[in-house]
């Protein structure tokens, strides 16, 4: 019987795999408010060891990429960009921290200092604010930043 999302924090292995989503031994962890509530209690420590704090309760967790995500891209160039993360905090979109890693993912910088990574729909909701260029990446600008990411390599 599975047991991923409806056990105390110290019964499983957990992780928080790069696409966004939290695992239990392995599996899915589906319940919405269990996955917000663990985005919410993770820990992340200057060595990069990540741990849930929930009340007395602690357990490390295995971070794949990025300890938060980005789920979703408000605003338009005029107004700026804000992001929305997976513990559904928003804080201002800083172009500038823009870089795009392997694979051809995009990141940014969060305000808690930790790279952040976009998840697909973010990254489309971004983009459709972007001009191409002739090598083949695109610019975006917001207020008088503009920056310029590479093309796919």
């Amino acid at each position: 019987m599975s047991r991923a999302g409806f056990t105390t924090i110290s019964s499983g292995r957990i992780s928080f795999r790069k696409d966004g989503r939290w695992y239990c031994d392995g599996e899915p962890i589906t319940n919405a408010a269990i996955c917000r509530l663990y985005a919410r209690a993770m820990h992340v420590e200057a060595d990069g060891s990540a741990r849930l704090e929930l009340g007395t309760d602690r357990a490390s967790v295995d971070i794949e990429d990025t300890p938060w995500v980005i789920i979703s891209v408000d605003g338009s160039p005029a107004l700026g960009f804000e992001i929305v993360l997976n513990d559904e905090t928003r804080e201002p979109l800083d172009l500038g921290t823009l870089c795009v890693g392997p694979g051809d993912v995009l990141y940014a910088e969060s305000r808690r200092g930790h790279r952040i990574r976009f998840l697909r729909r973010a990254y489309y909701h971004l983009m459709a604010h972007a001009t191409p260029t002739a090598d083949g990446g695109c610019r975006l600008h917001s207020g008088a930043h503009t920056v310029t990411l590479p093309g796919p390599g």
